[in-house]
């Protein structure tokens, strides 16, 4: 119970951050081309509206096209991404400064990195819906060497490119304005589906928790659309995707990508040797004393090494993103701006983040199309 918990925390955050992501994107592009300014906080809610219907369908196989999909749109959009990149290398990568190395950024950035290799609990769902689930390793060893080589190449690049003049989103910084909106296309196209995908196991999760019937009905209806309501209210209370991501990636997915699975090995491979050497099967589970008699010393201390280690660097990044979320990146609630009429930082009609220690190079020289720096640095 204490991992579908947590998994469904964290495919709950998913599912916010990528609302937020494309919400943000679709709200980047029609300010470019309408020049108009009008609040991203609208089309939050636009777009949980539009997507809410395709979340009823059952599971990953009933819309396994848009898990194609999703891939084909990510694999181009990082490699417009990657262009768009080296095109700017000569512009930007003179003007830019190296951020003060802090200690919160970097457990800020393990927070990431692993909401970046995470997705760990929308796996058994996929494996039991594959036709042949035996395949399911090799499934995982190709997607994430596919992983390595799409985020890599952007890591370094935009690093080495853009340096301090990154903020969130590593798209608005893209001068190129066709790369820039054909990635935002792109990779927009890719949030809205991957939306239905890891939205699923929660729903399937609390349709099994509330008895709902496996075939659709109203049922379905009212709780996935109570699940959708949730998601628009926790985007709307914190209308910014990067505190959220670094705080999934630091909590839920610390537990489900790094402590889980190794206490669940250990825990079985101890079961398994002590079956072997007592000669009979026992489908119990084995208690800390099995784990510290059975199971192979070296593995055994690999293993505590790797729990210790999540814990202190899980701990860290939720406290990070913490502040964070509190401090430099914190945003009023959309409904709060409805009283007090505050804009939030995405309601200009700028959306280009420019280089330049004062954010105000570009390759046309229009700085009136680049978004104002922050009142507070956004890596202090």
């Amino acid at each position: 119970k204490l991992v579908s918990l947590n998994n469904d925390i964290t495919q709950f955050g998913i599912t916010v951050i990528y609302l937020l992501l494309a919400a943000k994107n679709i709200h980047d592009m029609v300010k470019t081309f309408t020049n108009t300014e009008f609040s991203y906080c609208f089309v939050i809610l636009i777009l949980a509206a539009c997507l809410l219907p395709v979340t009823f369908l059952k599971s990953p196989e009933d819309f396994w096209i848009a898990v194609m999909i999703a891939m084909f749109t990510t694999a181009a959009g990082v490699a417009l991404v990657i262009l768009g990149i080296a095109l700017d290398f000569g512009l930007c990568s003179g003007y830019t400064g190296v951020p003060p190395l802090r200690v919160k950024n970097f457990f800020v950035c393990l927070g990431t990195v692993i909401f970046a290799c995470g997705g760990h609990a929308a796996f058994p769902t996929i494996q039991h819906d594959m036709k042949n689930p035996r395949n399911y390793s090799k499934s995982v060893f190709t997607a994430f060497i596919l992983l390595l080589l799409l985020y890599s190449p952007i890591g370094i690049l935009g690093y080495l490119t853009y340096h301090d003049s990154i903020r969130d989103s590593i798209l608005p910084s893209i001068q190129t304005e066709w790369m820039r909106q054909a990635s935002n296309v792109l990779i927009t196209l890719h949030c809205i589906l991957t939306i239905t995908i890891v939205i699923n196991p929660l729903n399937q999760d609390l349709e099994d928790l509330f008895h709902c019937p496996h075939h659709f009905g109203w049922q379905r209806v009212l709780l996935r659309t109570g699940t959708m309501l949730a998601v628009v209210f926790v985007g709307e209370s914190i209308p910014s995707f990067g505190p959220i991501l670094d705080l999934i990636g630091g909590s839920t997915q610390t537990l489900a990508c790094v402590i889980f699975p190794v206490l669940f090995y250990v825990y079985l491979l101890a079961r398994q040797r002590k079956a072997e050497k007592c000669n009979k099967h026992d489908d119990s589970p084995p208690s800390l004393r099995d784990v510290l008699t059975y199971a192979p010393r070296k593995t055994l201390i690999l293993c505590i090494f790797i729990v210790v280690l999540g814990i202190i660097g899980g701990a860290a990044a939720t406290f990070s993103a913490v502040i964070e979320l509190s401090t430099t990146r914190f945003s009023l609630p959309c409904y709060v701006n409805l009283f007090i009429n505050e804009k939030n930082a995405e309601d200009t009609t700028a959306s280009v983040y420019c280089c330049g220690a004062y954010q105000n190079i570009t390759h046309n020289g229009l700085t009136d199309q680049c978004v104002p720096m922050p009142k507070i640095p956004f890596y202090s």
